[in-house]
């Protein structure tokens, strides 16, 4: 008994780990493009902006509208012409649906294993049931979830993603889980 719980959280640590190094890459990519979108709406400060959009893409679903009231006020002192603010939240339409819909479930496709079915109904599912907390915490939640699930069912490469080698078959970090065929001594691995 003690061993087993044992496991599920050292699962736990490791699914918690890769989400973080998710969560990482997707403040890195989020940044980089309200950096090219702040420096095209030539909203004064866009480097310092940029990098508090990426900071708070750590605040899920409440930090990016935060976020934003920065540059608007930025933009507003400068005396920016009015249809820029129409495009500055025209952006932040965009860059919300492509994190939402595309960044968020493929990162924890990759890092997590969590199907994207489950990632982006997960933050609905568990934002009825339990309101705040749920929204907040429901890409941690999932990657725990997944991790144990994985392991639980024996699926490879779930309980460590991206693991390279499990009972004697290779598997392809890049190609999510896909077998791999054993080397052969007598060839050459292209």
């Amino acid at each position: 008994m003690f061993i087993q719980f044992q496991q599920n959280l050292s699962l736990s640590f490791e699914a918690l780990r890769n989400w973080l190094r998710a969560q990482l890459y997707d403040c890195l990519i989020v940044g980089a493009l309200w950096l090219y979108a702040l420096h095209q709406l030539a909203v004064p400060g866009a480097l310092l902006w940029a990098f508090v959009f990426g900071l708070m893409q750590f605040i899920p679903h409440f930090g990016p509208p935060l976020a934003l009231l920065c540059p608007v006020l930025v933009m507003l002192f400068s005396g920016a012409p009015r249809m820029n603010y129409f495009s500055l939240l025209g952006v932040f339409a965009a860059i919300g649906a492509l994190d939402a819909l595309v960044l968020q479930p493929w990162l924890m496709r990759r890092k997590n294993r969590v199907p994207v079915w489950a990632s982006i109904l997960g933050p609905v599912v568990l934002g009825i049931l339990i309101p705040f907390w749920g929204v907040v915490l429901a890409a941690p939640l999932l990657a725990v979830f997944w991790a144990v699930l994985g392991h639980r069912m024996g699926r490879p490469g779930a309980a460590q993603p991206g693991a390279e080698e499990q009972g004697g078959q290779r598997f392809s970090a890049e190609d999510e889980g896909v077998i791999l065929p054993p080397d052969s001594p007598g060839k050459r691995r292209e």
